[in-house]
């Protein structure tokens, strides 16, 4: 029973040290998720679009996936971070800006990428469960955890299901991909993931195990 206790004191007091309470963080989401709505749903169809391109196997689709995801990623940095969750966290303007070079690295990426597809069945398969899992699996689960639309993270605009798209569509990749692209992407899945204990947001698990994942993959496939 000892370290039951422990660990409940620990996350008691990390959760203490937290700039915002748990009511404070998602009543956010609600005011950010109203606030700029419909935006979510051209989130949505933003990646439709880059998915359909992927498996349609279109000559532009590597370039107009990462392209997507440059611009979700700034969208987030700037809007998300600086506009709102910096009302509650003075870190979230540092958030952002790492956000926003996310998106310029991206952006880069995207003037020069001629593929994404082709990765071997079994990375594929991942790859495509990480992307189902942030895009559909994601937002029910908040909602079956008692987190639903408005007050929960929605895909494309908040960082986490954003990141684990990103690592998801990544994935994909036959051949290996600059490190720079994973660097903040995984700063942010240890970040963000320490919200499925100290916040209660159950879907964030998948986060970190999408990161790592998606490295090790990376780190196996073949220089272009």
């Amino acid at each position: 029973m000892i370290p039951i206790r422990v660990n409940r004191d620990v996350l008691r007091v990390s959760c203490e040290m937290l700039p915002f309470t748990e009511p404070e963080f998602f009543a956010l989401f609600s005011r950010y998720n109203l606030a700029i709505w419909p935006v979510q749903i051209v989130a949505y169809a933003l990646a439709l679009t880059a998915l359909c391109a992927l498996l349609l196997r279109a000559r532009w689709a590597a370039s107009a996936t990462f392209a997507v995801l440059a611009a979700l990623w700034a969208w987030t940095g700037a809007v998300y971070h600086v506009g709102f969750f910096s009302e509650i966290n003075r870190a979230a303007s540092l958030f952002g800006a790492a956000f926003v070079l996310q998106a310029v690295l991206v952006l880069l990426h995207a003037l020069k990428a001629h593929t994404i597809s082709g990765a071997p069945p079994g990375e594929q398969i991942a790859g495509w469960i990480m992307i189902g899992y942030a895009t559909l699996l994601y937002p029910l689960l908040n909602a079956w955890a008692g987190h639903a639309f408005p007050q929960a993270p929605s895909f494309g605009v908040t960082p986490c299901p954003l990141t684990i798209f990103t690592f998801g569509v990544m994935t994909l990749s036959r051949t290996r991909l600059p490190w720079a692209l994973y660097a903040i992407p995984a700063i942010w899945s240890a970040i963000g993931g320490s919200a499925a204990i100290l916040l209660g947001v159950a879907p964030d698990w998948g986060l970190p195990a999408a990161g790592f994942l998606a490295i090790a993959l990376n780190a196996r496939k073949p220089t272009a």
